[in-house]
C-alpha cells in the first residue's frame, strides 16, 4: 500500500453516505489503506454556536443539498431515501463503530449504518436498529453494546472528536492525509491522487 488515509466521517452527515460506499473500492484500486475514523458533529457545531445542522438553519442551502445529494446517489446507483428526523442520533452507531473498528467488522458495519440511515430510513439512534443490523452480520448485540458503552469506548469516541476540531475540520465527510486535510465527498479523488504522490509505491 503507497500510503495511509484518515476518513473523519459523522453517520448523522448527509455526504458521508456516498463517500462510505464508495471509499473501499477507490482505496483498493489506488493502493492507500483507510482509517475509518467517527466522530461527532455535535460537539463541533455547539463550539461555532450552531445547534443543529446548517443545512436546517439556512434553508436555500438545505434544499440544493437535498437534490444535490439525491442527484449524486442515482449517479453512483446508491438507493437513497431522505432520514426523518434529520440529523439522526449517531452517538450509539460511532460508539458500536469503534468496537467494530477493534476487531474486523468496523467498516462493514459502518456501511450498513449508512444504508439504514439513507437507503432504508430507519431511525439509527434507535438501540433495536443497531441490534439488527449487528444480528444480521451475525454478530451478538449484548456483549458489542456493553462493550460501547464503556468508558474506554466513550472516551475514545470523545478524543476522535477533539482530534477532528483540532485539525480544524468543520462539517463531513473529511480526508487526511499527512495533515492535509480534504472536505467533501466530491474530495474523494482528489484526495486518493494526492496520498499516491505524496507516499509513491517503492
Amino acid at each position: 500500500m503507497s500510503g495511509m488515509l484518515d476518513f473523519f466521517f459523522e453517520f448523522a452527515s448527509t455526504y458521508s453516505y456516498p463517500a462510505a460506499m464508495r471509499i473501499g473500492d477507490l482505496a483498493r484500486g489506488a493502493g492507500v489503506t483507510v482509517r475509518w475514523r467517527p466522530f461527532l458533529l455535535g460537539p463541533i457545531f455547539k463550539a461555532q454556536g450552531l445547534e443543529t445542522s446548517p443545512f436546517n438553519i439556512y434553508t436555500s442551502k438545505g434544499r440544493y443539498m437535498w437534490r444535490d445529494l439525491e442527484r449524486t446517489c442515482e449517479e453512483l446507483g446508491l438507493p437513497f431515501r431522505r432520514p426523518e428526523p434529520f440529523p439522526q442520533n449517531g452517538l450509539l452507531a460511532a460508539r458500536v463503530a469503534h468496537v467494530g473498528l477493534e476487531q474486523d467488522w468496523g467498516g462493514t458495519f459502518c456501511r450498513a449504518v449508512f444504508v439504514a440511515e439513507f437507503a432504508q430510513g430507519q431511525q439509527i439512534g434507535e438501540e433495536s436498529v443497531i441490534r439488527e443490523l449487528l444480528a444480521g452480520m451475525n454478530l451478538a448485540p449484548d456483549p458489542i453494546l456493553a462493550r460501547a458503552r464503556s468508558p474506554e469506548i466513550k472516551d475514545r469516541l470523545r478524543a476522535t472528536t477533539d482530534e477532528a476540531e483540532k485539525l480544524g475540520i468543520f462539517g463531513a465527510p473529511n480526508f487526511v492525509v499527512n495533515g492535509e486535510l480534504f472536505w467533501g465527498n466530491d474530495r474523494l479523488e482528489q484526495v486518493f491522487r494526492y496520498a499516491q504522490r505524496v507516499h509513491p509505491t517503492t
